[in-house]
């Protein structure tokens, strides 16, 4: 039997290089895999070359102008496969400049040194359409007994494989991953990913819900982050973001926690424009959230827009705050330019 590198002069390595298209209201993860000659790779994206695709296919060009071009921008190894990376990239137009697609590109590290990001990512697992774990001819139980639940009532085996895989993996590839918990919804899950350089959170929500939904294809299990999967008296879906600059991590301040929060409340309208699509349906005043309509923030208080956590309090308001509000199928990158964007606008005594 021969193998891939009998085929080539040096080593042959499989790079999947994945990307957003522009489907609307939220966008899909798309990949490609190029066979690329190299003695070897060290995770340096510097060293691979850009790839063109079919932008008319995923609604990121006309068919007579079809070419869009793939930038590599992070790499971590791909432990599903043999001699093998995922790349995340970014979405060129072919003069060179960054496609509309691309908010990655447009925004400026420089404002987000001194930012951590910790972003709380919920989804729901189904199976054919329906929610894994869910009997097949009627409803469950009422849900919260299933929060952080243990035993086959919570999750039963391929569920709890899938979860346990990708954990391992994620942590295996250098992706922060800080804890993992099953959700009010029965069948919904939660994992927690941090980091301490802004620009790394954006990515790792991106390459952890690939890795998921790449891990999800042997089980036939599909992810989904809709902010309302089920209708009715149910919980939502959500992507908390927990956020804090070096002053608030430093500094005891009460007044600059509370015109940070006052600040929220002034842009409600352009947070909530980047929070992910059909969000109206899970802010609705129910199920630990405020309504999309209004805005507040409050001292451990999960009915709130904003989160002020009991250990910031605890630690003489020095910490962190939580936005609520970030849907589950929300853009991260753009989650964390409106965050930025309006903590800059407070000024620090």
């Amino acid at each position: 039997m021969l193998l891939l590198d009998d085929y080539f002069e040096m080593p042959a390595i499989k790079f999947e290089y994945i990307w957003l298209d522009w489907y609307t209201p939220e966008p899909n993860l798309r990949g490609k895999t190029n066979i690329i000659e190299m003695d070897s790779f060290d995770g340096d994206v510097t060293k691979l070359p850009e790839r063109s695709y079919d932008g008319s296919s995923t609604k990121q060009a006309e068919g007579h102008s079809s070419d869009c071009v793939l930038k590599p921008v992070r790499a971590i190894t791909d432990i599903s496969r043999s001699n093998a990376w995922i790349v995340l990239c970014e979405v060129y137009n072919a003069d060179g400049t960054p496609h509309v697609t691309n908010v990655r590109a447009t925004i400026d590290e420089t404002n987000t040194d001194d930012f951590w990001f910790g972003f709380e990512q919920e989804y729901l697992l189904t199976q054919h359409g329906r929610p894994i774990d869910w009997p097949a001819e009627w409803y469950p139980e009422p849900q919260w007994k299933h929060y952080c639940g243990v035993g086959y009532a919570t999750m039963w085996g391929q569920a709890r494989q899938l979860v346990e895989e990708h954990l391992d993996f994620c942590l295996a590839v250098g992706i922060n991953i800080t804890c993992i918990n099953a959700e009010v919804l029965k069948g919904q899950r939660e994992y927690g990913v941090l980091s301490k350089w802004a620009k790394a959170a954006w990515d790792d929500v991106r390459l952890a819900r690939y890795i998921m939904m790449k891990l999800g294809e042997k089980y036939w299990i599909d992810l989904v982050i809709h902010p309302k999967p089920v209708k009715g008296d149910w919980n939502g879906t959500w992507m908390h973001c927990n956020f804090s600059n070096s002053y608030m991590r430093e500094k005891w301040d009460e007044k600059y926690f509370t015109a940070v929060c006052e600040m929220f409340g002034k842009y409600r309208e352009e947070h909530i424009a980047v929070y992910g699509s059909d969000n109206d349906q899970r802010l609705t005043w129910a199920h630990e959230t405020q309504s999309i309509h209004q805005f507040s923030y409050g001292i451990s208080d999960r009915w709130a827009s904003i989160r002020i956590p009991l250990a910031t309090v605890q630690n003489g308001r020095k910490g962190r705050l939580e936005d609520r509000r970030v849907a589950a199928n929300a853009d991260p990158y753009k989650v964390v330019a409106r965050v930025v964007r309006t903590v800059h606008e407070v000024p620090i005594s």
